[in-house]
């Protein structure tokens, strides 16, 4: 079980366009300042162009003390400051698992991992994961800044394919659904 500071926090930046040489630049840079937030972190990693190697975005799930913590967090990583990414979304969140992706019991390897992401508005969808958890990585509603409102679904994956994946959630509750394939990021 994970232990809290104060607010969980799900975190997507997305890739400028023909950004790729400069994130490659950055790695390290970017790794270093993760490594600042070691315990903090809930999961990480990047997400990829479909079937390519090419990134496209790189999600945070962390355990935060509050909101300004959380935005100086996603505002002051190197990648951001340095304009690899287009934009940044930032949710609060609520670990559902209680768990890390590195206690997943799958692994870091093997098999195709996901990132759905479900937007969504009105009655809340999906609080609670589906009976088969086996291959949840990371889950949890997408919440309001004040955490009281619903504003979707976030969740890491592993499924046989993009469509196994989206329907771990409710397809009808939700205005959009993207589906990112995904690896564990940090280092080895």
């Amino acid at each position: 079980m994970v232990g809290t500071l104060g607010m969980e926090f799900f975190c997507y930046h997305r890739d400028r366009p023909d950004s790729a040489a400069l994130r490659d630049e950055l790695l390290e840079e970017h790794w270093s300042y993760m490594d600042r937030y070691a315990t903090e972190m809930i999961a990480r990693g990047p997400t990829f162009r479909r079937g390519s190697d090419t990134a496209t975005g790189s999600v945070h799930i962390v355990d935060l003390p509050d909101l300004a913590t959380a935005r100086a967090f996603v505002f002051e990583e190197p990648n951001y400051q340095a304009g690899v990414y287009r934009d940044v979304v930032l949710r609060r969140w609520r670990n559902v698992l209680g768990r890390t992706m590195w206690d997943f019991p799958g692994g870091r390897d093997g098999g195709n991992r996901y990132l759905v992401l479900g937007l969504g508005s009105g009655q809340a969808a999906d609080l609670v994961p589906p009976a088969d958890r086996d291959e949840l990585i990371a889950y949890g509603p997408l919440l309001s800044d004040d955490g009281t409102t619903w504003l979707g679904t976030a969740l890491l994956v592993r499924a046989p394919d993009p469509d196994a994946a989206r329907a771990v959630l409710t397809l009808d509750r939700y205005a959009d659904i993207e589906v990112h394939d995904w690896e564990f990021g940090g280092r080895r």
